[in-house]
């Protein structure tokens, strides 16, 4: 948990900018995401443009409707109401990855406001409002050479939503809460990939600091671009000290746009705050204002599937979950997904829904996601699918493999070799649970560690541990360890 100095609070406003998932662009028909088997960062630089991405004169935009419906069905899943009739417009300024002159966004007249995202932080909860969500257009990238600078246009035209909360937030923690909850939002009403190293999930952070007990907020400073849970937490932690130690020194916080360096933990000036005005917004010539039915609104909340908080509430209950697993699991609509179609594999299966819930859970919060946090890939873009999975609980609750024997499999699938069933085999993964081998290694690790047995014997109960290692050393590793404490305990009397 962030500290600060007491005499300071804390006000904090995030600008979340999730990509939607759609195959084409917002105003043409060029593809939004990489070819099947690529990332962006494969994709040849200025592959998938065309002259209306390119902003070449005379080109005009068309809106894609599956945007529209998408930004419609991230709004209504964070209680929103949905504006009947929008705008776009466009916003001027000049920068290199922005061949227009302008982005096409909203400004006065979003198309979804006032809503509301509940958060965990600890064991409190707390609502956090969202002032507006609105459409846009992504710009190009700029990539800095030593001595000059060349621009990829792929990502321009790329449909974003902004999700610009109250500045209700007032710490770090609060901050990274919220992020993670939108984020598992947009994932489970499939409305965004969620890939945060693609960019495709980032956030700006607008922080400020004011007395204790100040009914005025401070002067804000904006942290651009933090594509990581962790590391929005860490730039705002830093922001805060900085502007407190500003503060009482006697100087002033300065309006502006800053960057965080993740290597070095701080965050440094990039350049003056911008205000609308600077912007000179005026409504987008080329695009008919949007015009929304009642119908057709109540159609989209009719698709909307269980939200995450619904869904964590119902893990809890229904399948005895802690609220940490149920949080973890539902932090991402990939994780959710694969534990419900996990679930529904091993009750063909006859494993009770609680027993396979916690197994498959074990798996989902340890190791998967310490390889989706290694490899900075989601679990759906492994080879692990839910066969795999509901296969390895049902190896796990029959005893055929140990703990050990089970990540070594889970690895194996992930990396896509094969069946559960051919894993095991192929690396010799099967559990010993025969009761005459496990009898003859105990009986070899007592006559080569006798003293340590006759201690055991005489009360030394911690030894126990020793002798189920050993044993399982014994073992490779294989023995069944609960048949094995039995065993063990049962030479002893």
């Amino acid at each position: 948990m962030a500290t600060w100095d007491p005499e300071f609070e804390v006000v904090i406003g995030l600008e979340i900018h999730a990509q939607l998932a759609t195959e084409t662009k917002i105003f043409c028909g060029c593809p939004a995401k990489a070819p099947e088997g690529k990332n962006v960062s494969e994709v040849d630089s200025n592959w998938n443009t065309c002259p209306v991405c390119a902003g070449h004169p005379g080109t005009l935009p068309k809106l894609n409707a599956r945007v529209l419906e998408y930004a419609t069905k991230a709004g209504l899943a964070m209680g929103c109401q949905i504006r009947e009739n929008s705008v776009f417009s466009r916003k001027n300024y000049f920068y290199p990855d922005l061949p227009k002159g302008y982005q096409i966004s909203q400004f006065d007249k979003p198309i979804c406001e006032n809503g509301t995202i509940e958060i965990d932080v600890g064991k409190d909860k707390k609502t956090v409002r969202v002032q507006r969500i609105h459409m846009e257009e992504d710009a190009g990238k700029n990539l800095h050479m030593d001595d000059f600078s060349l621009v990829n246009l792929n990502r321009a035209c790329v449909p974003l939503i902004e999700i610009v909360s109250e500045p209700d937030m007032r710490s770090p923690e609060e901050a990274g809460a919220y992020m993670r909850a939108v984020h598992a939002i947009v994932t489970t009403i499939g409305v965004c990939d969620g890939n945060l190293q693609e960019g495709n999930f980032r956030c700006d952070a607008n922080v400020s600091v004011m007395p204790k007990g100040s009914k005025t907020f401070g002067t804000r400073a904006e942290i651009k671009n933090v594509n990581s849970f962790r590391f929005v937490e860490k730039a705002i932690e830093y922001e805060i000290s900085r502007q407190i130690a500003l503060v009482k020194s006697g100087g002033k916080v300065v309006q502006e746009t800053r960057l965080y360096d993740s290597a070095q933990n701080k965050t440094f000036s990039m350049r003056s705050k911008e205000e609308a005005h600077d912007y000179r917004y005026f409504p987008e010539p080329d695009l008919i204002p949007v015009k929304l039915d009642k119908n057709w609104i109540e159609k989209i909340r009719e698709t909307l599937p269980e939200l995450p908080a619904q869904k964590r509430a119902r893990f809890v209950s229904e399948l005895g979950l802690s609220a940490y697993d149920a949080g973890v699991v539902t932090s991402t609509g990939s994780l959710a997904k694969l534990l419900e179609d996990t679930l529904a594999l091993t009750s063909k299966k006859g494993i009770d829904a609680k027993t396979a819930a916690k197994s498959a859970t074990n798996l989902l919060t340890g190791e998967i996601s310490r390889l989706s946090k290694e490899e900075e890939k989601d679990v759906s873009e492994s080879k692990l699918t839910a066969v795999h999975l509901a296969d390895l609980v049902h190896a796990i609750t029959s005893s055929l493999v140990s703990s050990t024997g089970a990540k070594t499999a889970l690895l194996a699938a992930w990396n896509g070799e094969g069946t559960i069933e051919s894993i095991i085999e192929k690396h010799g993964l099967k559990q010993v649970s025969d009761t005459g081998a496990l009898e003859a290694a105990i009986d070899a690790v007592i006559a080569e560690n006798a003293g340590q047995f006759a201690e055991m014997k005489s009360g030394k109960d911690k030894l126990l541990g020793f002798f189920v290692g050993q044993t399982m050393k014994k073992t490779g590793g294989k023995a069944n360890p609960g048949l094995l404490q039995e065993l063990i305990k049962k030479r002893l009397s």
